[in-house]
């Protein structure tokens, strides 16, 4: 199966009431660890990459390991999606590499880290969203600022600052209609990184109530959970356990991001969890065997680590089960869709 438009994957997940994990990717070993997820839960898959993600791997590089994906994977749906596109410039710049999704972070300015206008957001991605379509890729937008950097992305907000740049619903439901993006990321207080929050969150710092007005304003609006890693605990202490130095750290917990699958997210971003898998994996392989330098001996059971915590959260979001029964839809296709 070729790479699909994202689109299809969320107006499935919508029509059956489930969310789909966008997990963010640098290297073989974390396509392959989603791929073998994804093969295990019968899942529909988004596979994204930052900015920093291409530049650390090469455009070429990273298009070649999808398409290796996807001849590899036939059964399986894969969508390929530029996260926190900072201009038009570098979300069209992914569409010419094949991406079949992007996102346009108008929220923040070109630089990534100051917050924008609401003039400006609307602007940059009314732009994008004419381009994209015309080439049946799906667009995301985001309205409000996270907390948090993400390779170099954000605008470093503490809780504190974060909530204060929470999506306003009203605004939203503008936003849509003068952009028309596919999907809307949506800030209700939650952060990139693995320090999200000092202690568990309440509905004080995680409004998930600001996600349940929006999709009674919006409810045919795919809505999408930025900075959704859970952080799990026993991660942190394997790191912990093989020479590491996190500090306690909460995440989202998963039962939120649940409540907000049934308030009409459909698109959930995992980054953080993957990497401490993956971290505390490699620095196991280290302690316990100090003379290995063999990175198939370190980089194999990384992969597997990442694997797991990949296909827990195919399965908490609902999405597994459902690869197979996802219709075929091609990015010509979706011109004459959107086009009509």
């Amino acid at each position: 199966m070729p790479l699909v438009p994202m689109r299809v994957l969320l107006d499935h997940a919508a029509e059956h009431g489930y969310g789909v994990g966008a997990f963010n990717v640098n290297n073989m070993e974390q396509i392959q660890s989603i791929m073998m997820a994804a093969t295990e839960t019968n899942s529909p898959v988004i596979v994204q990459a930052s900015r920093g993600a291409r530049s650390y791997s090469n455009d070429a590089y990273l298009r070649h390991l999808m398409l290796a994906a996807a001849e590899l994977n036939p059964q399986i749906p894969i969508a390929m999606h530029q996260d926190h596109g900072n201009s038009a410039a570098t979300c069209m710049s992914a569409v010419d590499q094949g991406f079949t999704s992007v996102m346009m972070d108008g929220s923040l300015e070109e630089d990534g880290k100051s917050p924008a206008s609401y003039e400006y957001n609307v602007e940059v991605t009314r732009r994008v969203v004419d381009a994209a379509h015309a080439k049946g890729v799906t667009v995301e937008g985001e309205l409000g600022c996270l907390g948090g950097i993400e390779d170099g992305h954000g605008a470093g907000l503490t809780g504190d600052e974060a909530l204060a740049h929470l999506t306003d619903p009203q605004q939203a439901e503008e936003f849509v209609a003068a952009t028309d993006v596919d999907a809307l990321a949506v800030a209700i207080g939650t952060s990139h990184g693995a320090y999200k929050f000092t202690s568990e969150p309440t509905g004080e710092v995680l409004r998930m109530d600001i996600i349940a007005e929006i999709h009674r304003r919006l409810p045919n609006t795919h809505l999408v959970m930025h900075g959704s890693s859970s952080v799990p605990k026993h991660l942190i202490d394997i790191i912990n356990k093989f020479g590491g130095s996190m500090k306690p750290t909460w995440g989202v917990p998963v039962r939120e991001i649940q409540e907000g699958i049934r308030n009409g997210v459909r698109k959930i971003n995992v980054d953080t969890d993957n990497r401490l898998a993956i971290t505390g994996a490699i620095r196991k392989v280290f302690q316990e065997k100090g003379s290995e330098f063999d990175p198939r001996k370190y980089l194999g059971p990384a992969r597997e680590a990442m694997a797991e915590v990949v296909k827990d959260r195919m399965i908490a979001f609902g999405q597994a089960g459902h690869a197979d029964k996802i219709p075929v839809v091609t990015l010509d296709e979706m011109i004459t869709r959107y086009s009509g």
